[in-house]
């Protein structure tokens, strides 16, 4: 469903709503522990003995390309997936056999998944009419979360009446309303259109942040993830390949996959000289090693992001010619030949521009790169 931001979405944001949910930090529950966790659908195995462990408040997305298992996992985690084998505890709990409803946890899904039939009031009371919250606590505490996600005035309104931005912050206040000890958001901001998606993203962040509420995100959009994640999980055929902060992430991917997924990178092969150093066509480059250091002579890549490098005439580095330019506003693009194939820089838009060419030198300091074994 496409949406439009209009006047409707003019109503007071999550991040300025006066309501405040915030608990003792000292009593925040939510710490997310799955160990050796895997599902088979359909005679695969999907999901293959995912491990991972959260820490109240945390705010963890799981990432990856579609079919990876990030889903499949956070619906296990759920409940509404059944584990095939492997622990899911929450706060020291075992609830790998636990159904749904007697999970603490908050669910926002893709799709919304309002009941049509009922006003928003009566959606975001839903669990907690399941739970037997008596008629007043209940009618308070759906005013007050109606408030915190911006939706006043509209709780007698229908589904139907709302547009895409407010229908999301209603699903948002049904799955908090129960104050849940996890929150688990399914792709949640994919059926809405671009500047709606970022600046609900940033609502949500910020109500995270206030709440304090131990939140698992599933996306597939890598600057989204980098955007709100505390750490990543970058998934890939069932499996994590890297749990990590976001610019751990970026700057030092521990495998091909998470190099090659997220954003644009130039991966180098060489040959390990010791320690945090290796050579490239001929030329000693820094990188920073992805576990123990590989040994000397063994066959590693590096992997550098663009916006990284530096273009420079002379001095140590990767030497080559400049073979194209192109001004895209605040950055320049600028993509050199060297022995190693084409290095691509990222260019301040008031750096000097090399001439198509030119002899340079591609250079970068070595924490800024990661050097892995191939």
């Amino acid at each position: 469903m496409k949406t439009r931001t209009t006047r409707q979405e003019g109503e007071r944001s999550m991040s300025t709503s006066t309501t405040e949910m915030a608990a003792d930090p000292s009593a925040r529950r939510g710490r997310l522990r799955l160990d050796g966790v895997r599902k088979v659908l359909g005679g695969k195995e999907v999901v293959s003995a995912v491990d991972l462990e959260t820490e109240p408040g945390e705010f963890l997305t799981l990432l990856g390309p579609s079919g990876c298992g990030k889903t499949t996992t956070l619906n296990m985690v759920a409940g509404h997936l059944s584990a095939d084998g492997g622990v899911i505890e929450v706060d020291g709990t075992d609830v790998t056999g636990t159904p749904p409803h007697r999970r603490s946890m908050g669910m926002v899904f893709q799709s919304y998944a309002l009941f049509p039939h009922m006003t928003i009031a009566d959606n975001v009371a839903f669990g907690l009419r399941m739970r037997k919250v008596p008629a007043a606590a209940r009618r308070r505490q759906v005013e007050e979360v109606l408030e915190m996600a911006g939706l006043e005035g509209m709780a007698g309104r229908h589904p139907r009446q709302l547009s895409g931005g407010q229908q999301q912050r209603a699903a948002l206040a049904r799955a908090l309303v129960i104050q849940p000890d996890l929150l688990l958001l399914d792709e949640p901001f994919s059926n809405l259109d671009a500047q709606l998606r970022v600046r609900l993203r940033e609502e949500v962040v910020a109500l995270q942040r206030r709440i304090g509420t131990t939140t698992i995100l599933v996306t597939h959009d890598q600057e989204e993830a980098l955007a709100v994640s505390d750490r990543i999980a970058v998934m890939a055929d069932g499996v994590i390949h890297q749990l990590d902060r976001p610019r751990e992430i970026y700057l030092r991917p521990a495998t091909d996959f998470v190099a090659q997924f997220i954003g644009e990178v130039n991966a180098l092969d060489g040959t390990a000289t010791g320690g945090d150093t290796c050579e490239v066509a001929g030329a000693r480059v820094g990188a920073t090693p992805v576990g123990d250091p590989p040994a000397p002579g063994a066959c590693v890549r590096v992997y550098v992001r663009p916006e990284v490098v530096r273009v420079q005439t002379g001095g140590d580095g990767l030497t080559g010619t400049v073979r194209e330019t192109r001004f895209l506003g605040s950055r320049i693009r600028c993509v050199v030949a060297t022995g190693a194939g084409d290095v691509t820089a990222a260019l301040p838009f008031d750096a000097r521009v090399p001439a198509e060419g030119e002899e340079v030198t591609c250079a970068w300091r070595p924490s800024d790169a990661s050097l892995a074994t191939r």
